[in-house]
């Protein structure tokens, strides 16, 4: 079993590990604007713009756009999660706290894109009516706590390659 002799030694060169790493903190800063700037924003426009400019629906409407675009990196990170760890894997570079938050990255990224983003999508071609249907309350709360779930396993994944790179 091959190991790194130093932390600072990884599988993939490093003309691949720079960028695998910046696209990680990238996508991480996205969630994180998304999450902690823009939906506050958006969905308290009311008290920036005054009341009746947009309603509820149309502030999610407005969100769900930029989720959309958020899909699009999500995607790409994942699927580059799973080559570079499938190969870090392959090549017996392996690290549980890695492993472990790399899969949860993936799983809840695919989740939120390819499984909530979708539904979400089917409920507010409804209309405005379905805000008030409890089985969609239900899926956006659940897709919140998922998405919440993706950007702590990501930070803890970036973390841990900036720890090894560090230490």
């Amino acid at each position: 079993m091959k190991k790194p002799s130093s932390p600072i030694e990884l599988s993939m060169p490093k003309y691949l590990w720079i960028p695998y790493l910046i696209l990680l903190g990238i996508t991480l800063g996205v969630a994180i604007c998304a999450g902690v700037f823009a939906a506050p924003v958006i969905f308290h426009a009311d008290d920036l713009l005054g009341g009746g400019v947009l309603t509820h629906y149309q502030e999610g409407l407005v969100m769900t756009q930029i989720f959309l675009k958020i899909n699009i990196v999500v995607n790409v990170t994942c699927v580059a999660i799973l080559v570079a760890e499938g190969y870090h894997f392959i090549r017996f570079y392996r690290d549980q706290i890695t492993f472990y938050s790399a899969f949860v990255t993936v799983w809840s990224g695919f989740m939120f894109t390819l499984y909530y983003t979708p539904q979400i999508l089917e409920f507010q071609a409804q209309g405005e009516s379905i805000l008030k249907n409890e089985l969609f309350q239900k899926a956006h709360i659940a897709s919140e706590w998922d998405f919440k779930i993706f950007v702590v396993a990501l930070t803890i994944l970036l973390g841990r390659y900036l720890y090894r790179k560090i230490v």
